[in-house]
């Protein structure tokens, strides 16, 4: 009874098919066509209700009407379980077995010979050259990774002697150089080694100034160096060292007073401590962390003749001055989007008498790889200094600029 009434239901449904009407059939052709196929037996199937299979796709979210999908999925599955049925009831009436298929018949080559006016069937020759195995060449590992990043921004102005505002022309142009060397990790999984040589240059015309036509208005030399040995995770027994002063002389405007040279002032520190250093595994973010609560600190004024060392936080009539304290140096690096970078960097240093700290900032927005636009923020407190009336302790600098970058790195 039960075959006889899938029997009147398969007939039911493949009449239901092909008298389907106009507006709809276009949907139904390759249903309709799949129905009447020859059947091929590839594989057993868990068998399902032909008669309420549950098929639908899920639109949730979506604002669409769906019924037509629903419908077609629908339609699909009777058919599908209807062919698989009858090749299971009538398996006579299966003409093709995948698993028995012929293999396809090898590709082969017709020549003609004109002089035996005969055609030569050869099978066809593979060429060896075109199907060589991979040349797997051993990839290279170095135990130093090198990054360097070049950049040259400026900002130029050019204001017409009539200009109902005033104003004058102005150039300004900064540098910026960065080298990083580090041990590879992926060798050298227990020790961190990290040196990074970074130097700014800033110059600027100087309209207001009659005894030169520009003027510096930024140079920064700075070497950091952090040595580590893992203790637990991304946790580091490490030895850091800090130097930096300027390479040029600058002057104070319209005098030919020194305002700054080499090593007039300079900076040497040395810390001893932990630190934490963590990378995702896109290398979007990267974050270290060094405290040192044993720190020696030196501050430098090369000529005490031309510049005053009480300037540099140094007793008056000393070149130096030393001092023992705590360290802490923050450092994180942010791959925003391909196109924007943030980079900061926070230092402090204490000997529990007085407190000095920097915290930088820059921010890039890359129109493509070689230019970009940068946002660079410098505020610092050194209760060393001479107060003063209106920022105290506190010191701060922004630059805005737009230019070309280059980096290189190795892997």
């Amino acid at each position: 009874m039960r075959r006889y009434l899938e029997s009147i239901y398969s007939l039911l449904l493949l009449a239901m098919i092909l008298l389907m009407p106009q507006r709809t059939m276009a949907q139904s052709d390759s249903t309709s066509q799949y129905l009447l196929m020859p059947l091929v037996f590839d594989r057993q199937q868990s068998q399902q209700s032909p008669f309420f299979p549950e098929a639908s796709v899920s639109t949730q979210g979506l604002k669409l009407d769906d019924g037509w999908l629903n419908k077609a999925q629908q339609q699909m599955s009777r058919v599908h379980d209807m062919r698989y049925r009858l090749m299971i009831d009538r398996p006579e009436l299966v003409p093709f077995n995948e698993g028995l298929l012929p293999k396809p018949p090898k590709e082969v080559v017709v020549e003609a010979d004109p002089s035996k006016t005969e055609l030569r069937v050869e099978p066809k020759d593979i060429d060896s050259e075109k199907f060589k195995p991979v040349d797997r060449r051993e990839v290279k590992m170095h135990n130093w990774l090198h990054t360097f990043v070049g950049s040259l921004h400026g900002t130029q102005a050019y204001i017409s002697n009539n200009w109902y505002q005033g104003g004058e022309n102005n150039l300004n142009l900064l540098g910026d150089v960065q080298w990083d060397c580090n041990l590879n990790q992926k060798l050298h999984p227990n020790w961190l080694f990290n040196n990074t040589l970074h130097y700014r240059l800033g110059v600027a015309t100087a309209k207001g100034d009659s005894l030169r036509s520009y003027s510096i208005n930024e140079d920064n030399f700075q070497f950091n160096s952090q040595l580590g040995y893992k203790a637990v995770k991304n946790w580091y027994y490490s030895a850091t060292l800090l130097f930096k002063t300027q390479l040029l002389n600058s002057y104070v405007t319209n005098t030919r007073n020194l305002a700054a040279s080499f090593l007039s002032s300079g900076e040497l520190n040395v810390g001893l401590g932990m630190t934490y250093n963590y990378k995702d595994k896109e290398g979007y973010k990267v974050f270290t962390l060094s405290i040192a609560p044993l720190s020696y600190n030196i501050k430098i004024c090369r000529d005490i003749v031309k510049l005053d060392p009480t300037k540099f936080g140094i007793d008056a009539g000393h070149h130096t001055k030393h001092n023992f304290g705590s360290n802490v140096e923050a450092k994180f690096e942010w791959k925003i989007t391909p196109s924007i970078t943030w980079k900061t960097r926070f230092y402090a240093f204490t000997d529990y008498h007085y407190v000095q700290g920097d915290w930088e900032n820059t921010l890039s927005f890359a129109v493509n790889s070689f230019l970009n636009t940068q946002i660079f923020t410098h505020l610092r407190y050194d209760k060393s200094r001479p107060w003063n009336e209106d920022w105290k302790y506190w010191q701060f600098k922004e630059i805005l600029s737009f230019g070309l970058t280059y980096k290189f790195a190795t892997k």
